[in-house]
């Protein structure tokens, strides 16, 4: 049995990990690459680094983060955020990335996933994607969640699969920084249906969340930002309690 993973989510602008409720008001939760050298001495299986206003500012990402988090821990990694083209993805793997991770630009280039896809393999290559609930039908969302489409989430995570996508973040808007829960309903929903693993992320508040969604909707990782960076949950004391619910994860 594959082991379950648990991920923590570093969203960093200016340098500076922040965490805010349903994608506003965000306020400090540390250096990233101090938070990324703890995570990795108490067991996180991987790490994320989500550039949070690379796309919305036309700026690459912070290439120089990258350098040091990969000087810093020993699990996997990866980034996103500014990524366009290319040759953004060539300059974070060479730097120490292990993964990529591209939202707002697959969806108005979705051929850049196929590109990706060709040149350094689809297991490098994370689809994130940032759903909302809105009149009845789950939406994407871009920059950040600031702008809407009319993009039906299910039927772009099928698009993005055929792609060449090796792994999807799916982010629950309506769920992010609300510590109720995953959206448990839609995570399972698209499971289903899908052969790549599924990250889910946006909810997280309580160990038992994490159990639920691995049992309830058997995703492949679980995502966390603020009950990590404050302290309100220990990986170790996590990954100890999922095991007592005969959930298989890495101790």
């Amino acid at each position: 049995m594959v082991s379950k993973r648990i991920i923590p989510c570093l969203d960093v602008k200016d340098g500076r990990t922040v965490k805010g409720v349903n994608f506003v008001n965000l306020r400090d939760a540390g250096d990233p690459v101090e938070l990324a050298w703890q995570y990795s001495r108490q067991g996180a299986d991987e790490l994320v680094f989500l550039d949070i206003t690379a796309t919305n500012e036309r700026r690459k990402t912070m290439v120089e983060l990258v350098k040091s988090v990969a000087r810093q821990v020993n699990i996997p990694f990866t980034i996103g955020g500014g990524i366009n083209e290319l040759s953004d993805a060539d300059v974070l793997l060479n730097s120490g990335a292990d993964k990529i991770s591209i939202n707002s630009a697959a969806v108005r280039n979705p051929d850049l996933i196929n590109q990706l896809a060709a040149a350094f393999g689809k297991q490098f290559v994370v689809i994130a994607i940032d759903t909302k609930y809105v009149n009845g039908k789950n939406l994407v969302h871009l920059n950040g969640g600031r702008i809407a489409t009319d993009i039906n989430t299910e039927q772009w995570i099928k698009e993005v699969e055929d792609r060449g996508a090796g792994e999807i973040l799916l982010t629950s808007m309506d769920h992010d920084g609300t510590k109720a829960g995953f959206d448990t309903h839609l995570l399972k929903k698209i499971n289903q249906t899908l052969s790549i693993p599924l990250i889910a992320s946006g909810g997280a508040g309580s160990m038992q969340h994490f159990a639920d969604i691995f049992l309830e909707a058997n995703v492949d990782a679980a995502l966390a930002a603020s009950v990590f960076h404050y302290g309100e949950i220990l990986i170790p004391d996590l990954k100890r309690e999922l095991r007592k619910q005969n959930i298989e994860v890495r101790l």
